[in-house]
C-alpha cells in the first residue's frame, strides 16, 4: 500500500511524494412517542451553549482511495481502516446527502447507507441519521429515497431537522454569518458522528458539494424568525460561510461515493461521470480537495477549475479557520486505485 502525502501552505501548495503513489423511527407515526423516549435516553448528554465543540484537525488525516463498484464491501473496507472499537456501544449520529428527492449521485445511494448503517450496527452503536432537504419536503424525499423503510428494517432512529425544535445558536469569531447559524443538537449529543456526501458541483453559488457544503444540512432553514438559508444563498461569501458551518462538529469517519458525481450543474441533476471509486478520510478538507481533483479529471466547471484546488474558497476558508493542519496522505487500498491517486496528485500539485 503506498502513500502520497501532501503539505499546504496559507498561500500554495506544496507537493511531498512519498514512495509510490420531529423524531421518529420509518414513517410509523404511531411510534412517535416511544422513539422520541428511546432518543432520549440513548443520547443523554448535559450541554450548554457556550460548550460548542470547535472543531480541531485530525492528528494524521488520510485520504483512503478504492476502486469498487461494490458499495457493501467498499463501506466495510474503507470504514474498517479507522479505530472502530472507540464507538462500540457508543451514540453515533449519521449525516447523509438528502438535499432532494432525486436518484444518486444527486442523493446518498441506499446501498451507501445501508452498508454505513450495517458496519455501525455490528459495533452496536445507537443509530440516528437527522437531515433537513433543502429542494422538497424532508419526510417526503426520504420517504421516496428509501431511507424510512431502511430504518424500519434495520432499527435506527430518524431525526427530521425541518420539524426539530432543538437547536443551539453558534457564533464563530471573524464568521461571515450575520448573527451566527443555529445548529442542531441531535449532532452536538451524539458520541460520534459519521457523514457520508456525494461528487458533485453546485451551480447555486457553492460551487462544489462534498462534504463541507454537507453540513449546511445540519443548519435550520428557518429559526426565530430568521431565513437562514436565504442569508446563506445570496450572501457574496456563501462559499466561506459553508466552511465556517464546520466548526460546529468533528466528523469521525466521512465517506464519499465517487462510484459516479455531477461534473457539471448539481445539485440534484447534472453531467453524469462514473470515476468507479470510494473515499473515506477524517478530514474534510483533504476529502473535498481530493474531490475537486477528481472533478476537474473529468473536466468541469469554470468555477471549480480556476486557480489552485487550495484556493477554492470553501477550501481555502477552511484551511483558515483551522479545519485541518493542511497536511494529509493519499493511501490507495487496491491496484485499482493506484493510477487514479497518481492523477489525483498531480492535480493537488498545480
Amino acid at each position: 500500500m503506498n502513500r502520497r502525502q501532501f503539505l499546504v501552505g496559507s498561500a500554495m501548495v506544496l507537493a511531498n511524494f512519498l514512495s509510490g503513489c420531529g423524531i421518529m423511527r420509518g414513517g410509523k407515526k404511531s411510534e412517535k412517542s416511544k422513539v422520541e423516549g428511546e432518543f432520549e435516553k440513548e443520547f443523554e448528554r448535559e450541554f450548554e451553549e457556550a460548550e460548542i465543540p470547535t472543531a480541531k484537525p485530525p492528528k494524521r488525516p488520510r485520504v483512503y482511495i478504492l476502486k469498487t463498484g461494490n458499495r457493501k464491501e467498499g463501506v466495510e473496507k474503507l470504514m474498517r481502516v479507522f479505530d472502530l472499537k472507540r464507538i462500540e456501544g457508543k451514540s453515533v449520529a449519521l449525516k447523509a446527502n438528502y438535499n432532494s428527492s432525486d436518484a444518486f449521485p444527486a442523493s446518498t445511494h441506499i446501498e451507501t447507507l445501508s452498508a454505513i448503517v450495517d458496519v455501525l450496527g455490528s459495533l452496536n452503536a445507537k443509530l440516528l441519521l437527522a437531515e433537513r432537504s433543502g429542494m422538497g419536503t424532508t419526510s417526503a424525499v426520504l420517504e421516496e429515497r428509501g431511507v424510512m423503510r431502511l430504518a424500519d428494517r434495520k432499527g435506527f432512529v430518524i431525526v427530521d431537522l425541518e420539524k426539530h425544535g432543538g437547536w443551539v445558536l453558534h457564533v464563530p469569531e471573524e464568521s461571515h454569518w450575520k448573527n451566527g447559524y443555529p445548529f442542531a443538537d441531535v449532532f452536538l449529543k451524539a458520541d460520534y458522528i459519521v457523514q457520508t456526501c456525494c461528487l458533485k458541483t453546485h451551480r447555486f453559488g457553492g460551487h462544489f458539494t462534498m462534504s463541507l457544503k454537507n453540513s449546511v444540512g445540519m443548519v435550520a432553514k428557518y429559526w426565530k424568525g430568521r431565513d437562514y438559508m436565504r442569508e446563506l444563498h445570496r450572501s457574496p461569501d456563501q462559499r466561506k460561510m459553508i466552511a465556517e458551518i464546520n466548526l460546529s462538529y468533528n466528523p469521525y469517519i466521512v465517506v464519499m461515493d465517487a462510484i459516479m458525481g455531477f461534473s457539471h450543474g448539481g445539485p440534484e441533476r447534472g453531467t453524469l461521470i462514473e470515476p468507479g471509486l470510494m473515499l473515506a478520510s477524517n478530514d474534510r478538507v483533504a476529502i473535498d480537495a481530493v474531490g475537486v481533483a477528481l472533478l476537474r479529471l473529468y473536466g468541469t466547471t469554470a468555477e471549480v477549475s480556476k486557480g489552485s484546488i487550495f484556493e477554492q474558497e470553501q477550501i481555502a476558508r477552511a484551511l483558515e479557520i483551522g479545519l485541518s493542519s493542511g497536511e494529509f496522505e493519499i493511501v490507495p487500498l487496491n491496484d485499482g486505485a493506484e493510477e487514479m491517486c497518481t492523477k489525483i496528485e498531480e492535480r493537488l500539485a498545480i
